[in-house]
């Protein structure tokens, strides 16, 4: 009997303790399940994209920029002010408004930025109109483009002059592919400035002075233009001392201040022209007390 009723014990004990390690298990499993689904919880709104998740991603994709980070990129370095008709030298590709280089370029061949010789002659030929980028700065600055309009027109109104009208291409039949749009160009040479002359120097007398030399010896003038004008010119760019005598020559001519320069081309002729320039040769000597 007692052997029988351990044995029967056994198998009873045996299955009790089954079950409970059984119950003991589910109820781990469940605490599991539980612990995961609170930080798939806590974490939905990153791993599937909720609104809280897509809201802060479009805040990266989206960052506003602030306008004073471009300013440096939409400025003239003349004038410091933004871009008016932005133009740009398409031997360095520094960008300025077109008033404001247009104005350096009577006083100097230099890029106002890096120094370089823009042309020896003629620098307004090398300049080119940014549209695309006076586009970027109109979009950029606020009322920008209506303020300079405004000002523009009450110019012209109140000298009495008629408001021009933006220049717009026309395209020009081509013989093969697209038709292509040709632009006017930037600059163009009064019809007044007919005479273009080549300043030689010729040597200074001892005593005259320090002075810099000459820079810019091509120069393109009215015909109307005197000997005395080219002095002139010649004393600012030199800073010459008022004691220096200028003496200016053409050919074997010693010339007068009152002769034009149309004058003395006609009279001296073409022994006075080289390639199409008139040379004038100027040497600096001290003035007689």
């Amino acid at each position: 009997a007692p052997s029988c009723s351990g044995s029967r014990s056994l198998p009873f004990e045996f299955e009790r303790s089954r079950s409970e390690s059984s119950a003991d298990e589910d109820d781990e499993d469940d605490e599991e399940e539980e612990m995961e689904e609170e930080e798939l919880e806590g974490d939905s709104g990153v791993r599937f994209g909720t609104d809280d998740g897509e809201l802060e991603s479009d805040d990266d994709r989206e960052r506003m920029i602030n306008l004073a980070e471009l300013t440096p990129y939409i400025l003239c370095s003349i004038c410091k002010g933004y871009f008016i008709d932005a133009t740009t030298i398409t031997e360095c590709l520094h960008t300025f408004c077109k008033s404001c280089i247009v104005r350096h370029f009577y006083y100097s061949n230099r890029c106002p930025k890096c120094n370089i010789v823009v042309h020896q002659t003629q620098p307004l030929y090398n300049i080119r109109l940014d549209r695309q980028l006076q586009d970027i700065v109109y979009k950029l600055v606020v009322n920008l483009e209506e303020r300079e309009k405004k000002q523009m027109h009450d110019f012209y109104k109140e000298r009495g002059l008629e408001v021009p009208k933006p220049a717009v291409p026309q395209p020009v039949p081509a013989s093969r592919g697209r038709p292509r749009k040709v632009l006017g160009s930037v600059f163009r040479i009064p019809p007044e400035l007919d005479i273009s002359i080549l300043l030689e120097f010729i040597g200074a007398n001892e005593g005259t002075g320090n002075f810099k030399p000459l820079e810019k010896k091509f120069v393109r003038v009215s015909g109307e233009a005197t000997i005395g004008h080219v002095e002139k010119f010649l004393r600012r760019k030199m800073d010459l001392d008022p004691a220096c005598q200028v003496d200016i020559i053409c050919g074997d001519h010693l010339l007068e201040h009152y002769q034009t320069l149309r004058e003395i081309r006609q009279v001296i002729g073409e022994s006075a022209v080289q390639d199409g320039l008139l040379v004038l040769h100027y040497g600096l000597v001290v003035s007689p007390l």
